[in-house]
C-alpha cells in the first residue's frame, strides 16, 4: 500500500499547487526526489500525470460549471447571430478562446523539447526549477505590487487577453507555474486581484482538456497492475477534491490579501532545493 500513500500525496501536492501559484510541475518533480522515492516506477509516469491532470480538470469543471454553461450558451448565440455587441459573456467567451491559442500552439511545438530539457533526474535540472521559481516568484510580487489593481475581468481587451495566454506557455517551464504566470500577466495588466486569479482558472480548463486528451494519446499501450490503478484512481480522485478545495481559497484570499505569501513561499522552496544539491542529497 506504500505506492498508494504515495499516489494520495502526489495527488494532494497536484491538487493544491495547480492553482495555488506556487508551481505543480517544480513540486511534482523535486518532493519525490526529495522523499527518496524510486524515479522508475508509477510515480512521475505518463499515466499517473495524465489522471492528475484529469482530477484537477473536473475540479475546474466542477467550481465553475455555471460559469462555463453560461459562456458556452453566448458563444454560440454570437456565432448563431454573428455578433458579439455589448454581451460581456459573449466577450468574455471570446477572450477565452483567444487566449487559449498561444499556449495550445507553442505547447504542441515545443513541449517535448522543454521535456527533455528540464525535466531529469540530475541537480542541473534541480537546481535549474529553483531559479525558475524565484522567477516567478519575483514577477508576482512585481506585479502585484506595482499594477493598478482596479480592472474588473469585464474590461480586459483582446491585446491582453493574447498577452495572458501567451504567459500560460511559460508554465511548460518547471518552476514558472502556469497560475502564477497568467496570475501575474493579469495583475500587470491592472485586473484585480480576485479578476486575474478567476481568468486564470477559466483559462486553465481548456489547456488542461487538452493536456489530457493530449497526453492520453500513450496510454492505451500501457499496462498496469490493480495496485497500480487503484494507486491511480487514488491520486485522481485526491487531486480532484484538493483542487477544488485550492480554488475556493485562492479566490477568497485574493480578495483580501496580496500574493507575497506565495513569493515567499517559492523562494523559500527554491533555497532548500538549493541546499540539497549543495549538500549532496
Amino acid at each position: 500500500m506504500e505506492l498508494v500513500v504515495q499516489a494520495a500525496l502526489i495527488g494532494l501536492l497536484q491538487g493544491l499547487t495547480e492553482f495555488i501559484p506556487v508551481s505543480s510541475s517544480a513540486h511534482l518533480e523535486l518532493v519525490p526526489w526529495m522523499a527518496g522515492w524510486g524515479s522508475d516506477g508509477l510515480i512521475g509516469s505518463l499515466a499517473f500525470d495524465v489522471f492528475l491532470h484529469l482530477g484537477t480538470l473536473v475540479a475546474l469543471l466542477i467550481y465553475f460549471a455555471r460559469d462555463w454553461i453560461r459562456y458556452l450558451v453566448a458563444w454560440l448565440a454570437s456565432i448563431r447571430e454573428r455578433r458579439i455587441g455589448d454581451d460581456p459573456e459573449r466577450r468574455l467567451a471570446w477572450l477565452l478562446i483567444i487566449a487559449t491559442v498561444p499556449a495550445a500552439i507553442i505547447g504542441f511545438v515545443g513541449e517535448d523539447v522543454i521535456d527533455s530539457v528540464f525535466h531529469g533526474d540530475n541537480d542541473t535540472v534541480r537546481l535549474a526549477i529553483a531559479g525558475f521559481l524565484v522567477v516567478g516568484a519575483l514577477a508576482l510580487w512585481l506585479a502585484d505590487r506595482y499594477g493598478s489593481r482596479r480592472r474588473p475581468m469585464d474590461d480586459l481587451s483582446a491585446p491582453g487577453a493574447l498577452a495572458i495566454g501567451f504567459s500560460q506557455a511559460l508554465a511548460l517551464l518547471p518552476g514558472i507555474s502556469r497560475s502564477g504566470a497568467t496570475i501575474s500577466t493579469g495583475l500587470a495588466l491592472g485586473l484585480t486581484r480576485d479578476a486575474a486569479a478567476r481568468f486564470s482558472f477559466l483559462l486553465a480548463t481548456p489547456i488542461t482538456l487538452g493536456a489530457g486528451l493530449y497526453g492520453s494519446r500513450h496510454m492505451l499501450t500501457e499496462a498496469h497492475t490493480g495496485t497500480e490503478w487503484l494507486a491511480i484512481g487514488v491520486g485522481f480522485a485526491v487531486a480532484a477534491a484538493s483542487g477544488l478545495l485550492a480554488i475556493g481559497f485562492l479566490l477568497a484570499w485574493l480578495r483580501r490579501r496580496s500574493v507575497t505569501v506565495f513569493s515567499l513561499y517559492r523562494v523559500g522552496f527554491a533555497a532548500l532545493v538549493v541546499a540539497l544539491v549543495v549538500l549532496g542529497r
